[in-house]
């Protein structure tokens, strides 16, 4: 299980979930400590693609028209109906309510309006429909499309290329890695061939169709952008990043290689406007087609959990460890009793790789979790004061306690350290349940500016515990261009880097 808290340095751009009305939502999160790419404009693919090498003179190419004749009959058209909630609680009207994805969110009103058609709150018990897109996988009805698009809903329906209507079924919807199961009551239904994430490559061709604000059947085409990519706030999913253009009501509706194979779900775009920017993302078949299984076995997904804290490493904080490179999870808190206590995990490690799986960013970590079990076992490949280390972690359920994994970033500052720091008195200790560390009274120069505030709790350097000022001035002696601060501010820890002069 994956949760994001906020770096001490932050910006603020947009990731949409694309289904479009209030029921099914469309939500909107911030990214943090990402610049701002530049709109792309929509791609115009040609009329042949190809997935595997260059174009050579004299040698067909896939046709992406075969592809929409072939299989677009099994792509269908999902319309969700629901009720609004009181206007305080609504997710259309409630703009102060944090369990509406939309709530003070400026692009709130596009896909309000959308939905709506008009301005003005939607009061009590009034019906609030949605759309979005959905695939066929097995001719007896079973559906996939994104959880998001059927949250809230009382009644989905599903309308066929052919026309016809169904009144669906949620057989289960896992708001984690939003992918939601559903089942119409038809026999003898085209399909879709399903592909392997593992084998797509950056820069194929690939086809998305859907419903975007409602056009069904609406095909559009272009390349795969970078794969594995983590967002912060859905770090469980390594997201295939494309330029295909996508918008509301394309949520849930799939993604093709140039072979014809389905090999994503179209599920959220990076937007300033509430539209297609550039930037689409969509999630690995590999991982919903496991997701589903469960979904469809138990209605319900039960996520592992390690129980850490962890934060990117960036080259500042890669030197003050003595890493080769800044690459892994560096963990700045672990949950007492948890999993990742039990197997010896501690503030300062920097996760290299789970079950040999290579941890390069922080969102790697909760990704190679997404599928796993409780009680299954995860092997960890840690680096712990300059040595490499191998644990082994028995994974815990969800429901036990919701601990989790986080992602920070810190700014990297210049400079001397700027710290005025004393002893933590008995009382502060016991209000805080603090047992070692340095109250900081002043942060000025290179601290300051790397976010570190008076009133913060300053808990290790370079994972020495600072239990003195002693102590902390022999640390900063041996130590390199940098130092690794573990800070406590409130309830969290982030460890933050200081260059030193």
């Amino acid at each position: 299980m994956v949760q994001q808290i906020p770096s001490l340095k932050s910006t603020r751009l947009v990731i949409a979930l694309l289904a479009a009305g209030a029921i099914g939502g469309g939500s909107v999160s911030a990214l943090q400590n990402l610049r701002a790419a530049h709109a792309a404009p929509a791609v115009s693919a040609p009329a042949v693609g190809t997935a595997r090498a260059p174009a050579a003179a004299g040698i067909a190419l896939p046709d992406f028209s075969q592809i929409t004749a072939q299989y677009g009959p099994a792509v269908v058209n999902i319309s969700v109906t629901g009720k609004a909630r009181a206007d305080e609680d609504s997710p259309v009207a409630g703009r102060g309510q944090r369990e509406d994805p939309f709530g003070n969110d400026p692009f709130f009103e596009f896909f309000r309006r959308f939905q709506q058609g008009q301005g003005g709150a939607v009061p009590r018990d009034t019906p609030v429909r949605g759309q979005g897109s959905g695939f066929i996988v097995s001719a007896d009805g079973i559906i996939l499309t994104n959880a998001h698009v059927v949250r809230d809903a009382t009644e989905v329906s599903v309308k066929l290329t052919d026309r016809r209507e169904f009144i669906a079924k949620v057989l289960g919807a896992d708001p984690k890695t939003d992918v939601a199961v559903l089942k119409i009551d038809a026999r003898d239904l085209p399909v879709v061939a399903l592909g392997r994430t593992s084998d797509l490559r950056v820069g194929e061709w690939v086809l998305a169709i859907g419903s975007p604000f409602g056009f069904e059947n609406t095909v559009t085409a272009g390349v795969v952008s970078a794969k594995g990519r983590s967002l912060p706030d859905d770090s469980a999913v390594p997201f295939i990043q494309t330029d295909v253009a996508v918008n509301p009501g394309n949520s849930g509706g799939p993604l093709f290689n140039a072979r014809g194979e389905v090999i994503g779900i179209n599920s959220q775009i990076y937007s300033r406007t509430g539209g297609y920017q550039g930037l689409s993302f969509a999630i690995p078949i590999d991982l919903a087609l496991g997701i589903k299984d469960k979904l469809v076995a138990h209605g319900k997904v039960e996520h592992a959990r390690l129980g850490v804290i962890v934060q990117e490493v960036n080259q500042a904080l890669a030197d003050s460890f003595g890493l080769d490179k800044p690459q892994g999870a560096l963990v700045s808190a672990v949950e007492k009793g948890g999993p990742a206590d039990k197997a010896g995990l501690q503030p300062g490690d920097v996760i290299r790789s789970a079950n040999g799986r290579a941890i390069v960013s922080s969102g790697d970590l909760p990704a190679a979790l997404t599928l796993a079990a409780p009680g299954d076992r995860l092997q960890l490949d840690v680096w712990r004061n300059g040595h490499p280390v191998q644990l082994q972690a028995a994974l815990a359920g969800t429901a036990d306690k919701a601990a989790t994994v986080t992602t920070a970033q810190a700014s990297a500052p210049r400079g001397r350290l700027g710290l005025a720091l004393r002893p933590l008195r008995p009382d502060e200790r016991r209000e805080s349940g603090i047992e070692a560390g340095m109250l900081i009274q002043n942060a000025t120069g290179p601290a300051a500016l790397a976010g570190v505030e008076a009133g913060d709790v300053l808990l290790a350097v370079n994972g020495t515990p600072a239990s003195s000022a002693q102590q902390i001035s022999q640390v900063l002696a041996r130590a390199g261009k940098s130092v690794a601060l573990l800070i406590q501010r409130g309830d969290e820890k982030i460890f933050v880097p200081v260059r030193l002069g």
